[in-house]
């Protein structure tokens, strides 16, 4: 069971947004580790929601088409 859970984190972010940054960064961790053919001592999940606890992970949102005609 994860120590710090995505409710636990103190941000303005969406859980939506959260579950898909730790998704996307956790996908990153195992790719890079079985390339490498590094043994992970944590799961992946896990790691990711560590740096993201610890502001080493940023969410970054796309800006769309529409938001920047509305802009102008």
């Amino acid at each position: 069971m994860l120590k710090t859970g995505i409710a636990d984190l103190k941000t303005d972010e969406s859980y939506y947004a959260l579950v898909m940054a730790i998704a996307k960064r956790a996908r990153n961790i195992a790719e890079k580790a079985e390339r490498e053919e590094i043994p992970l001592t944590e799961k992946p999940v896990s790691l990711a929601l560590e740096e993201l606890r610890e502001g080493h992970l940023l969410i970054t949102h796309p800006q769309h088409e529409d938001d920047e005609d509305s802009m102008q």
